[in-house]
Order: structure tokens, then C-alpha cells, then sequence
């Protein structure tokens, strides 16, 4: 058996995995406020350019001064990015109405000149205080900015994903694990405090970097501990964990509204975090690969311990380690790489399939995501509502995977994820409830394709190798 046999003996499922695994668990859902964090602090307020400067000391009421300074757009409202050259005087009567009948044709056969906002914009902050878009203008001609700083923090996670994935099976899960959620802290803490935007992207890339190698060792500290009859469920608990992060990021910004409170928030308590990892106990299983048979035994003695099996942790020894893992040990001696991944036809063709399916469902989860403000929904409101759809979607997964196998199941979530995201394409856009609708249930199945990926490469990749 292996490793298993010596998990097993010490206590496969004693109060030391219950408590590892739940201190494990819980920086996991604020993992999801930092995922999602830009909903909220990118968040595009209704704005308009800023009143001419001759107007600013006149005694005009704002809806006046907005009447003669901004052109209606053709929806009828005022325009975001433009305003007149000049105060347009004769679109206001004496007694300071409009001059017009229909609000929509003040402009109606006059030729006027029009200019971009350079004396800023004014914003109606609504549902936050103060945003990253306010504080930096980032609208108009600047408004790509904002997708950029979100590409950043992505670009953080891919290369946190690689660096951190190569480095925790060189010097270890835990030390890995304490260097993420150090750098989250201190990355987060100052992205709170940026003063330009450039400075925010790096700290944001800083915090990307640091939740991929949060994510990775957190998942191999908590797999390597368990037995593999209970991986399933606690792969399904870690999948709600981040499902009730989504409703915890709701809940703070609804409280906090102003976006450097905010990102302070969830930054901070992973100075707390990086403090109990501390407790934690390095992989023995990665321990014994990595020859370091002493620290291996020493943890399984105090995980019996602490298990209450202290007679049985003190029967391990050198030998009866060595007797035990000789099989995953000699499979150790040789080196692997990404290479390896592509040697066989078998593995070719499941490393191919399964990266399809990584890319074809984070790309959909997070469009839909990321951005949840183009539902023309109360932002408080879809956050929860999109965080709520995972739960009855994780649960209808696990029960579909128990009977019809992972493979049916991940199939059937993507299909009908494609197809929801498909008919949203023909909604009109004034349809929002009908359009929230479609993107609440293909948000739901992607998050159940999402549970398919995680266990079906854990189980899958692990028994080829072998």
C-alpha cells in the first residue's frame, strides 16, 4: 500500500487531518475575494465631463450646468466622454428649463462643436465611495485599462502556477505555502496603498502569483495527508469553500465601499494565515521522496500523537519506513518532466483533452465572472446571486458523477454551459433578467466543470503514471 499504510497507522482521519484540513480550507475563501476583487474595485461608475471652468462659481443648479455642458448620446442620455466646446446658453429658457420639448433634440439642426474631458469627469458613486476607475479616470480613452489590470493579475497566476508549482516539489509544500500567503499579505496590503495605476498592476501580479502557489500546496498539503476513499468529499468541501468566498467578498464590499478599505480587507488576514501555517506539518510522503526519512518519521510520530495513537507512531522506524515505501521509492529515483506528459499515446491524448477543457471552462467562468457589471444587475446582488448558483451546480455534479462517471458528467456540464452562453449572445441587452438568467445557470455548470477538472485529473494523471 504503500504510503497509505503508514497514514493509516498514525490516523488517516484523526483530529490532526480535521484540523489541518480546516485551517487549510478557510484562507481558501478569501482566495475567491481576491479572485474576484475586481468586480468591485474596477467598478465603472455613470460619469460625465467635468462643467467648463467659467461655470464652476456661477449659481446654475447641476442639472443646468450638465444641460449646457454634455451632449445626449443616442440613447438620450448624457454623453460619457464628450462635452461642448463652448456652454450651450440658448438650450436654457429663462426660467432655467429646457428649450426643447423632447429632451433628445436639443441638438436637433445645430451645429456645434464638441471636445474631449479635459478638465476630468464627474462620477455618481452609487454603489462604491471611491474606485480604481475614479481615482485614476481610468474611462474613455483610458478605459482599456481597466481589462489590462485584470490581464496582469492573470498573468501573476500563470507564472505563480509554474514557479511556485516547480519550486514546492524542490524545497517542499509548507515552506511554499508560507512564502504565498506572506506575499498575498504584503502584496495585497500595498495595492491598497498605490498611488498610480502602474504600481497597482505590479502588487495585483504580486497577489496572482501568490494565490496559484496558495491554491497548488494548499490542495497537495491537504491530499497528501488524507486517505484516498475521503478525497472526493474534501475536494468537494475546497470547491464550496471558494463558493462561499463569493458570497464573503459580497458581504465586505457591501459593507466597504471604498476600494483601498476594501483591498486592505482581504489582504490582512493572510498575515494571520502565514502565521498558523506555521503548525502545519510538511508532506511525509513528499518527505520520503525528497530522502529526508528523519523529518518524514518525526511528523508521522506526531501526527500519532496527536491522533491519540502515540504506541502505533512509535512502531515507525527506519526500517519499517523503508520496508513500506520501497516501491514509490525506487519509482522516485528517476526525473520527470512536462515532457513526460506527451511521451505515451495514452497520456498524449489525456493531457490534450484535459487542457482543452481547463481552457474552454476558465475561460467562460471567469468571462462570465469577472465582469459582472455588464448584467445592468445591482452588483451586490448578482455577486451573491452568481455565488449562490454553485451551490445547487456542486451538488447535482457529485450526484451525477456518482452515477453516470466523471466523463458523462463533465460532458454534459459543458454542453449545456456552451449552450446557455450561446442564446445569451441573442438576448437583447435591455432583456437583463433574461439575460442574468442564462449566465446564472451557465455560471453554475461551469463551476460543476470545474469540480470534473480537479478530480479527474487528480485521479486520472497519478494512476498513468504509475
Amino acid at each position: 500500500m504503500g504510503f497509505g499504510e503508514l497514514l493509516e497507522q498514525v490516523g488517516s482521519t484523526g483530529r490532526f487531518q480535521v484540523l489541518q484540513t480546516t485551517l487549510l480550507l478557510i484562507p481558501m475563501m478569501l482566495m475567491a475575494s481576491h479572485n474576484l476583487l475586481q468586480n468591485f474595485v474596477a467598478l465603472v461608475p455613470p460619469h460625465f465631463c467635468n462643467a467648463h471652468t467659467n461655470l464652476s462659481q456661477s449659481q446654475m443648479s447641476a442639472e443646468e450646468a450638465l444641460l449646457v455642458t454634455v451632449p445626449l448620446d443616442q440613447t438620450g442620455k448624457p454623453d460619457r466622454c464628450l462635452r461642448y466646446a463652448a456652454p450651450q446658453w440658448h438650450l436654457l429658457t429663462k426660467n432655467g428649463s429646457s428649450s426643447s420639448g423632447k429632451e433628445g433634440d436639443t441638438n436637433a439642426g445645430l451645429d456645434v462643436d464638441l471636445q474631449g474631458c479635459s478638465d476630468g469627469w464627474t462620477y455618481n458613486m452609487t454603489h462604491m465611495k471611491s474606485t480604481i476607475i475614479s481615482d485614476w479616470n481610468l474611462v474613455c480613452d483610458r478605459r482599456a485599462l481597466k481589462q489590462m489590470g485584470q490581464t496582469v493579475y492573470m498573468g501573476g497566476v500563470l507564472l505563480g502556477a509554474v514557479v511556485f508549482g516547480g519550486l514546492s516539489d524542490r524545497y517542499g509544500r509548507r515552506i511554499l505555502l508560507l512564502i504565498s500567503h506572506l506575499l498575498m499579505a504584503v502584496s495585497g496590503t500595498c495595492a491598497a496603498f498605490s498611488t498610480a495605476f502602474p504600481l497597482f498592476c505590479l502588487f495585483r501580479f504580486g497577489c496572482g502569483m501568490a494565490l496559484a502557489g496558495m491554491g497548488l500546496n494548499t490542495f497537495s498539503l491537504i491530499v497528501e495527508w488524507i486517505p484516498t476513499s475521503v478525497r472526493t468529499i474534501v475536494g468537494t468541501m475546497t470547491g464550496y469553500c471558494y463558493t462561499v468566498g463569493q458570497l464573503i467578498l459580497a458581504l465586505i464590499a457591501y459593507f466597504i465601499r471604498d476600494w483601498r478599505w476594501l483591498t486592505l480587507a482581504v489582504s490582512l488576514p493572510f498575515f494571520v494565515f502565514f502565521l498558523i501555517a506555521w503548525w502545519f506539518h510538511e508532506s511525509s510522503r513528499w518527505l520520503v521522496m525528497s530522502n529526508n526519512h528523519e523529518q518524514a518519521i518525526k511528523n508521522l510520530k506526531s501526527v500519532a500523537k496527536f491522533n491519540g495513537r502515540k504506541e502505533e507512531g512509535e512502531k515507525i522506524d527506519m526500517k519499517r519506513l523503508q520496508e513500506t515505501m520501497k516501491k514509490e521509492m525506487s519509482c522516485s529515483q528517476g526525473t520527470h518532466s512536462v515532457l513526460d506528459l506527451f511521451r505515451t499515446p495514452t497520456m498524449r491524448r489525456m493531457t490534450i483533452c484535459l487542457s482543452a477543457v481547463w481552457l474552454s471552462t476558465s475561460f467562460a467562468y471567469y468571462g462570465l465572472a469577472m465582469d459582472l457589471q455588464k448584467f445592468g444587475v445591482d452588483i451586490y446582488l448578482i455577486q451573491v446571486i452568481f455565488g449562490v448558483a454553485d451551490i445547487p451546480a456542486k451538488v447535482v455534479i457529485v450526484v451525477s458523477m456518482s452515477y453516470f462517471g466523471r466523463r458523462t458528467s463533465q460532458s454534459g456540464a459543458l454542453i449545456i454551459a456552451g449552450t446557455t452562453v450561446l442564446i445569451n449572445l441573442l438576448i437583447p441587452y435591455d432583456k437583463q433578467t433574461a439575460r442574468t438568467c442564462m449566465a446564472v445557470l451557465g455560471k453554475g455548470c461551469l463551476a460543476a466543470s470545474f469540480n470534473c477538472c480537479y478530480l479527474y485529473s487528480g485521479e486520472l494523471f497519478p494512476t498513468i503514471i504509475r
